[in-house]
Order: C-alpha cells, then sequence, then structure tokens
C-alpha cells in the first residue's frame, strides 16, 4: 500500500509539471491554436547560476505553473554544457536558429515574449522577485493584464 501511495503520488507530480516546448513551429502552432503569448527561455540549464535560481525561483513554482499552464505556451532553448546532458544534434541546430533570430547577444537567462506569429513583443532578463512578479511583467508585454 506505501508504495502505490509513493507511485501514485510521483505520477502526480509528473502530471503537473512545466509543459515545456523545444520546438519552434510546434509552439506556434499550439499558440495558434489556443491563442496564447510564446514565450521564449534561453537558459545554460547546467552551468548557468542566474538561470538555475531562474528555474527555482520562477519556472518550478506552482504559481507560475499552474498560471502558464492556462496563459502562454512555453518554449525552451537550452544550451547545456556538460556532456550528459547533451542535446541531439537537430536540437542543438534548433536552439542555435533561435537565439541568432531571438537572442543575438548572447544573454543568459534572456525571456521573450513572442506573439502566436513569432514576433518580439517584450524581452528581459534575470531578476529576483516573486512569481507574481514575474506574471506581471510578462503580463505588461501583451494584452493579459
Amino acid at each position: 500500500m506505501k508504495y502505490l501511495a509513493l507511485i501514485f503520488g510521483f505520477v502526480s507530480l509528473l502530471s503537473f509539471g512545466q509543459n515545456w516546448e523545444t520546438s519552434f513551429s510546434k509552439a506556434k502552432d499550439l499558440a495558434s491554436q489556443q491563442n496564447k503569448p510564446i514565450v521564449l527561455v534561453f537558459q545554460g540549464s547546467d552551468w548557468c547560476a542566474p538561470c538555475i535560481k531562474m528555474d527555482r525561483e520562477i519556472w518550478s513554482t506552482e504559481i507560475f505553473k499552474t498560471y502558464a499552464s492556462k496563459h502562454y505556451i512555453m518554449l525552451k532553448a537550452d544550451f547545456p554544457r556538460r556532456k550528459n546532458n547533451k542535446l541531439s544534434e537537430s536540437q542543438t541546430k534548433a536552439n542555435a536558429e533561435l537565439a541568432e533570430k531571438y537572442n543575438n547577444q548572447g544573454f543568459f537567462p534572456f525571456v521573450v515574449m513572442l506573439d502566436k506569429e513569432g514576433n518580439v513583443l517584450g524581452q528581459r532578463g534575470y531578476s529576483k522577485i516573486t512569481p507574481s512578479q514575474f506574471i506581471n511583467d510578462l503580463n505588461s508585454m501583451t494584452n493579459l493584464n
């Protein structure tokens, strides 16, 4: 019985995880279908200290995950450096293409708010704020206020 409860708890956690897209075309399709903006996040998940903080302080919070699932399409362009976190060649190329278009300065972490066609609505980096404040900042770039 104990194991059943553990399995149920683990499955429950998985079902409420942040739904990150990694394909720009899929994110645009979903944004069009659901009439939502795209939050494009450039990060170095295994080497960038502010990126890791942002994940812990914003992306992984229940407040943000709940809000984002209803209002945004989340798109991640990750640039890991460790060998064991290496992305596929096609994903590495796709992320590099996104960076060339939306983050040619190479800032990490870097968040770009896009409309459903992929046009830039606004951008920001890391700052120590609450998830609610971050949501307000993102919404100020769109019509979601």
